[in-house]
């Protein structure tokens, strides 16, 4: 089996490289990331940039990879703008979303879902409505739309389909070196 990101050692001075830009780096960070000003939620034509970006935030709330960027979630969410040309769609995303910003706003006081800094906080909100029609066709179409990204295929150790090689029989069947020697 291949590896895939093997992780490096850092050494003291690594360390305190790190330590110093990281911090900096979050202080210019502030205020960037998912918003509802992002370019490309404005670019969606039948869900609103809020709607659009509370999506992508749910989405890393349900399938959190702190590894991948924003930018692959912001893909795996863009069918469901295309799925809000049917309005019946489009009512069961508007009326989600407004639900999320409702309870974060009576749990939490926050302004809306995207506003709680807090990641437990969301899954929380989200668990409360796990069993809703909304969160069923997030949830569903998420696990084909992330997953189905090829770029991914490598982050997550996947090495791609086989059958056009031969099969895995000749290509890793028997690669379990994460398993201790018997």
């Amino acid at each position: 089996m291949k590896t895939i990101n093997k992780p490096t050692e850092l050494g003291r001075r690594g360390f305190l490289k790190t330590s110093v830009a990281a911090p900096a780096a979050a202080s210019l960070a502030i205020g960037v990331g998912i918003s509802p000003q992002a370019a490309w939620a404005q670019a969606a034509q039948h869900l609103s940039a809020h709607e659009m970006a509370s999506l992508v935030k749910m989405a890393r709330d349900i399938y959190p990879h702190d590894h991948l960027a924003d930018t692959h979630y912001v893909t795996a969410c863009a069918g469901f703008d295309a799925m809000a040309a049917d309005a019946g769609k489009k009512a069961m995303f508007a009326k989600g979303v407004a639900d999320l910003d409702a309870a974060a706003k009576a749990r939490h006081g926050a302004a809306d879902y995207l506003s709680i800094a807090w990641e437990g906080d969301r899954v929380k909100l989200l668990q409360a409505i796990e069993t809703s029609a909304f969160f069923g066709k997030v949830r569903s179409t998420l696990v084909v739309s992330l997953y189905n990204q090829k770029d991914l295929w490598a982050k997550f150790g996947y090495e791609g389909s086989s059958a056009d090689k031969g099969g895995y029989i000749n290509r890793g069947f028997s690669d379990i070196d994460w398993l201790p020697q018997a």
